[in-house]
């Protein structure tokens, strides 16, 4: 599992978009995978339009005031996802909402509104300027999918500089980049069939996601927590469960692209699971603390009781607590469904490295996937055995 996650998180997938070459690149790699070890695989492609959005070049930010000062991005600023894309620099005086003619300035606003970005295209402002805190450490995670696009560039400022910024009104000026285009791709999960279901058996499916938000140009995004982690404990888990379960069970991976993008991947495949099948989505399984977030969805209540069990016996405390990933489109598609989540440090900013999945996690989260669906078997054979005798 461990060389799983830093083989996924390494430079030559870079990041794993959905439809880069290096996204292209880890479906290749994970289908041989599973093919070498006996498994039958499918590569099945989807469309993702609109939605998907590519930073081709670094944004820049230079504020002005007594001395000019370089921002850096991802650190002290980052792109907005509704920006307009506008790869050359524009400069302008620094205004305030609402406080002066807008025409040609960079305008600070304390919160995101799509109306009051079209207001300002219309009155010709420059751009805008939108305060956005950090994580922990300092990064502001990096995402690929967001609100429509306006006719205005717009820059996400870290909260205290934007403030700074606010003290400066009418005695700086700004001078940014904003190169971020809309991309249409093509998206491929990697669906790996272990054995298919004999009539009136159980049938399985584990998944997670592999896609990542992709590198920035000049910075590596290795996506290793989420979620190379997740990847690995779901193919480690089936590869047991094979040896595992009785004749006649069905069960597969289905490791997704476009998780990232809205789900696209699940949402697609989800179409084609048979009906009754039980899904189990892994996102994020790097760093246990405390408890496993749990969402339940669908005709869920065998799979959630097998879920517990499984937690007692191999000591994971769960916790019910919103898991928006690719169980909800499982879910929606009126499968019982199951999503899992056992921790994303660094999550999607270069801080995301393979040292930080903890193998001690990886390990409990398959040893849960493994019991949870060997305790779901178990009840189902001894409810039919119960119904016939």
């Amino acid at each position: 599992m461990r060389q799983m996650v830093a083989t996924l998180a390494g430079d030559v997938f870079a990041g794993r978009r959905v439809g880069s070459p290096g996204g292209r690149a880890a479906a290749v790699w994970l289908a041989g995978h599973l093919r070498a070890a006996g498994v039958t695989v499918a590569l099945d492609e989807f469309a993702v339009s609109g939605t998907v959005r590519e930073v081709y070049a670094t944004p820049q930010l230079v504020f002005t005031g007594e001395r000019a000062r370089s921002l850096t991005f991802r650190r002290d600023f980052c792109e907005h996802l509704a920006s307009a894309d506008a790869p050359q620099p524009r400069s302008g005086r620094l205004g305030a909402a609402g406080d002066f003619d807008p025409a040609g300035a960079w305008i600070l606003e304390d919160a995101w509104s799509g109306e009051r970005a079209a207001a300002a295209a219309r009155a010709g402002a420059a751009g805008m300027l939108i305060p956005r805190g950090t994580d922990a450490a300092g990064w502001m995670p990096k995402m690929i999918a967001g609100p429509a696009t306006v006719d205005i560039p717009v820059l996400a400022v870290r909260s205290d500089i934007h403030q700074q910024m606010r003290t400066a009104v009418g005695r700086a000026t700004v001078t940014a980049s904003v190169p971020m285009r809309m991309v249409d791709v093509t998206g491929s999960n990697v669906i790996g069939t272990f054995r298919r279901p004999a009539p009136g058996q159980a049938n399985v499916v584990l998944t997670a996601h592999y896609d990542g938000v992709g590198d920035d140009p000049g910075a590596r995004f290795p996506a290793a927590c989420d979620n190379a982690s997740g990847v690995a404990a779901v193919v480690e888990a089936a590869r047991v469960l094979d040896q595992l379960l009785p004749a006649g069970v069905g069960l597969a991976v289905a490791l997704l692209d476009g998780e990232e993008a809205g789900a696209h991947g699940s949402a697609h495949h989800a179409r084609s699971v048979e009906a009754g099948t039980y899904v189990i989505n892994l996102d994020g399984a790097a760093q246990l603390d405390g408890a496993a977030h749990v969402e339940a969805g669908g005709p869920a209540r065998p799979l959630l009781a097998a879920l517990d069990a499984a937690g007692r016996q191999v000591g994971v405390p769960l916790k019910a607590a919103p898991m928006p990933s690719d169980n909800r489109r499982y879910a929606a598609a009126g499968l019982a469904s199951v999503g899992i989540g056992m921790g994303m440090p660094g999550y999607q900013t270069p801080a995301e490295t393979p040292d930080r999945v903890e193998p001690q996690t990886l390990d409990r989260a398959a040893r849960l996937v493994i019991a949870t669906v060997t305790h779901l078997i178990a009840s189902r054979d001894g409810a039919q055995a119960a119904a016939g005798a």
